[in-house]
C-alpha cells in the first residue's frame, strides 16, 4: 500500500502537473490522445543534494520549475486543446523531478524560447530546462549541462510514398524546407555546391510539415528529434529518412555554477538508461516513428 504512493506513472506526472484536481489515481495514464509512457518512476523521499543552491530553492518553494518546449510533438509538446504536456523530454524531465522526490502535484512546465534559456536559467527563473537543448562548448560558458540524454543529427523528413529521397546526397534539385534562421537551413544554403538544393523557409516547422504534406516541398530538414515528432504524429503520411549528417547532442540545462546538482541529475539519468526507463520512454515518443535509438554514454566533466 505505501509502495504504491510511491510508484508514479510518467504520464500522470504530466496531467497531474497541469490539473492538479485530476490527481489522485495512478496506474492509468491519461492524455486526450497524446501519447503516453507507461513507466512507473519511484517518487525518491529524503532525498539531499548537498551544496546547491538550487535545490534548496526547489525545496524551500515546494515544487520544481521545468523549462520546456511546447510545439514540437512527441518531444515537449502542449496540447492546445486539453493542456497536456507530453513528449519524450517532458517524460524524461518528470522522471529526473520523481527521482528528486517531487511528485506530479509539485511540477510546473515555464515554456521559455531558446533564445531565452540561458537567461531563465541564470536567473532562477527555472530550476532545470529540458528541451532539445544541444550541449556545446560555447554555451557551457554561460549555463551547466547533465547528459547528454539524447543524441539527435539533422536529418531529412518526406512524404512516406517519396523513394526519391535516401539522403543529403538525393537533394539535388529538390526543395528542402526549414525555419528560417535555423542551423540547419543555413548548413544546406551555405554547402550549396555539395547539396544542390533549393530552399524554402517558414517561421514554424509545423509550417514547413503542412507544405511537405501539400507537394509544396520535397523534404523538411531539422534534427532527428524533431522530425521523428512529427512522423509519430502522422503515420503512414510521414517517414525520416534515418541519415543524420550532423551531432547534436542534448543535455538537461543548469545554472553554470550548480555542479552538484549537475551531478545528482548526471546519476539519474545514468539509472533512468539501466533500469529500461529511459527505452520504455523513447518507445512511447519518437519510437513511433519506427525509429530506434539507444541512450548515449553521459559526458561528466
Amino acid at each position: 500500500m505505501k509502495l504504491r504512493k510511491l510508484l508514479v506513472p510518467v504520464a500522470v506526472a504530466v496531467a497531474g502537473a497541469l490539473a492538479l484536481t485530476g490527481c489522485g489515481k495512478t496506474g492509468s495514464p491519461t492524455g486526450g490522445g497524446a501519447p503516453s509512457a507507461d513507466v512507473t518512476v519511484p517518487v525518491a523521499t529524503n532525498v539531499k543534494v548537498d551544496g546547491s543552491k538550487t535545490f534548496q530553492a526547489m525545496t524551500s518553494r515546494g515544487k520544481v520549475i521545468i523549462g520546456v518546449k511546447e510545439d514540437q510533438p512527441n518531444l515537449g509538446y502542449k496540447d492546445p486543446t486539453t493542456g497536456k504536456y507530453s513528449g519524450f523530454d517532458i517524460y524524461i524531465a518528470n522522471a529526473i523531478a520523481a527521482k528528486l522526490g517531487f511528485g506530479p502535484d509539485k511540477i510546473q512546465y515555464q515554456p521559455i524560447p531558446s533564445a531565452n534559456r540561458e537567461q531563465a536559467l541564470t536567473n532562477g527563473q527555472v530550476d532545470y530546462y529540458v528541451g532539445t537543448y544541444t550541449i556545446n562548448d560555447k554555451r557551457k560558458k554561460q549555463v551547466s549541462f547533465a547528459g547528454p540524454y539524447y543524441v539527435a543529427g539533422q536529418d531529412l523528413l518526406v512524404r512516406a510514398d517519396d523513394t526519391s529521397i535516401t539522403g543529403p546526397e538525393t537533394i539535388k534539385g529538390k526543395v528542402v524546407c526549414s525555419v528560417t534562421g535555423s542551423t540547419p537551413i543555413q548548413n544546406i544554403k551555405e554547402h550549396k555546391d555539395k547539396y544542390g538544393a533549393e530552399t524554402r523557409e517558414f517561421e514554424k516547422y509545423s509550417q514547413c510539415v503542412d507544405a511537405l504534406l501539400n507537394k509544396q516541398v520535397d523534404a523538411v530538414t531539422t534534427d532527428d528529434a524533431i522530425l521523428k515528432g512529427y512522423a509519430a504524429q502522422q503515420p503512414g503520411k510521414l517517414k525520416v529518412i534515418g541519415k543524420p549528417f550532423s551531432k547534436e547532442p542534448y543535455g538537461v540545462g543548469i545554472a553554470l555554477s550548480d555542479s552538484a546538482l549537475r551531478g545528482k541529475i548526471n546519476d539519474i539519468l545514468d539509472g533512468l538508461e539501466k533500469d529500461g526507463s529511459w527505452k520504455k520512454i523513447y518507445d512511447a515518443t519518437l519510437g513511433k516513428s519506427g525509429t530506434t535509438a539507444e541512450p548515449p554514454a553521459l559526458e561528466r566533466y
